[in-house]
């Protein structure tokens, strides 16, 4: 193995220690699975694939006119009547001509020279944007893969708090039997009660939205998804952030390469007014079919002739084509300057208010569980309290549902830590499959499919019919809101 290809495959320590892939990646029940199987059948990310084989063809396109070409001819012509002075003893009843032109441009002014780097630094832009699409898959199957432990925690602690109203509502009616409670109290425990088995039907609705929205994106149904590993890598402060994603961020490196492939562009149209000089050479062979001369036997019936020479077009007057070419793509260049700068103050902006939600989201952990420790000692105290008379029903249920929105809350800011802590990551260009190391097969490499098809000169070298690399989901189950357990 290389060493670029070991440095890859050991960054993953890096951002996500202690992470590891099991024997077999068909199960995505750990969330590096669920990014290598997101790496490997995601649509968007094949289609973007696809989309950087066609912009690698550009060079080859931006470079075929300055080589050679050669073409050939073959008219074949009847004469069906002739007269007067269209007729001759020597002329032809019919003609077979066939030739062929070889030619050569020698110089065009700099236009296909600057059509090729503009071509190349569009390649390097579209290598840029195929690792933001990777970026992007995997922040959204780190959403998606929290989602569905957020939305399955929240199933659990609803239907815990059902089980314990329903254990509350009983004992309610036999205090009441016992003429210990009122029939308002029983009243008041059925009512949560009813309240929060509706809270568990819309859990489960959003747990089944969270799984199928992670069968979208990842491409299978989520199976016993272990907890994440601690995402590492994080910076220590906003300016370490910004600073290296002004280096790193995929969509800002290609938007500074869009901005010189645009400059290259001006080049090309200045060479809209400059002289062409090309080298040719011709070869003709005119057959007469033995139809010359008519009755003449020593008339020639066929003949072959060639010319070569340079040929110099100097271009005088154009109606102002060129200066209008060269203007339209200078403003092109000035808009690609200054998308240049619109992306920057976003990337800037994304990372800024990455850290922020991060940091949030930390300290909002360590308050939500001291809420829900709190919660738990009140709900024991008022349970005390109500055994000797000092606290009423409603007061108990009013503390069970402070720990359940206490448990959900914890949970909320659990999963809104690690999201916000990976799409930091990812504005700072350090959530993409080289910096990850996935190793669930090899990773893509555009400059492959690049060295394939540069020279590649032979007007008949296709590649095989297209066909969808993604993997399908028509045949996935429809999910459920079950959890284990339940």
């Amino acid at each position: 193995m290389s060493t670029t290809g070991i440095l890859r495959l050991t960054r993953w320590a890096l951002l996500a220690g202690g992470m590891s892939l099991a024997a077999s990646p068909s199960l995505a029940d750990e969330l590096r699975e669920a990014l290598v199987m997101a790496y490997n059948t995601n649509p968007t990310i094949q289609a973007a694939r696809a989309q950087q084989r066609a912009t690698d063809e550009g060079v080859q396109i931006a470079r075929a006119p300055g080589l050679p070409s050669l073409s050939g001819t073959a008219t074949y012509t009847e004469f069906t009547s002739r007269s007067g002075s269209n007729y001759s003893a020597l002329s032809s009843a019919r003609t077979l001509d066939t030739g062929a032109t070889l030619s050569y441009p020698l110089y065009s002014g700099g236009g296909i020279k600057n059509s090729v780097r503009a071509a190349e630094t569009r390649v390097v832009a579209g290598r840029s944007d195929l690792r933001a699409v990777e970026s992007g898959i995997f922040t959204q199957t780190v959403t998606v893969y929290m989602d569905v432990i957020l939305a399955q925690e929240v199933v659990k602690l609803n239907k815990a708090n059902v089980q314990r109203l329903e254990v509350n509502l009983q004992a309610t009616k036999d205090r009441f039997e016992i003429g210990d409670l009122t029939r308002t109290d029983v009243a008041q425990s059925e009512s949560r009660l009813a309240l929060a088995r509706g809270q568990v039907r819309s859990a489960e609705a959003n747990l089944i939205a969270a799984r199928e929205r992670y069968i979208q994106i990842v491409g299978k149904a989520p199976e016993n998804l272990a907890p994440p590993p601690p995402l590492a890598g994080l910076p220590s402060n906003v300016d370490e952030a910004v600073d290296f994603a002004l280096d790193h961020n995929p969509d800002l490196l290609a938007a500074r390469e869009r901005a010189k492939a645009a400059g290259f562009d001006v080049r090309v149209a200045s060479a809209g007014r400059m002289p062409r000089v090309s080298a040719f050479a011709n070869a003709g062979y005119t057959d007469f079919l033995g139809t010359r001369g008519g009755v003449v036997p020593s008339t020639i019936q066929s003949g072959t002739a060639t010319t070569a020479g340079v040929r110099a077009t100097i271009p005088l007057f154009q109606g102002g084509l060129p200066a209008a070419q060269r203007r339209a793509a200078q403003a092109r260049q000035d808009a690609a300057l200054e998308q240049q700068v619109g992306v920057e103050r976003s990337v800037i902006s994304a990372v800024r208010s990455a850290y922020a939600q991060w940091q949030a989201a930390q300290s909002l952990i360590a308050s939500t569980q001291t809420a829900v420790d709190a919660a738990t000692l009140s709900l024991e105290g008022v349970r005390a309290e109500n055994t000797v008379g000092n606290r009423t029903i409603i007061e108990i249920l009013n503390a069970e549902n402070e720990l359940l929105n206490a448990q959900v809350q914890h949970e909320t800011a659990t999963r809104n830590a690690y999201v916000a802590g990976f799409n930091l990551l990812a504005a700072m260009g350090r959530a993409e499959a080289r910096d990850l190391g996935l190793d669930g097969g090899l990773l893509y490499d555009p400059a492959a499919n690049y060295e394939r098809v540069s020279g590649r000169i032979w007007d008949w070298s296709n590649d095989p019919e297209p066909k969808a690399d993604a993997t399908r989901t028509v045949d996935t189950k429809a999910q459920d809101g079950s959890v284990g357990g339940q």
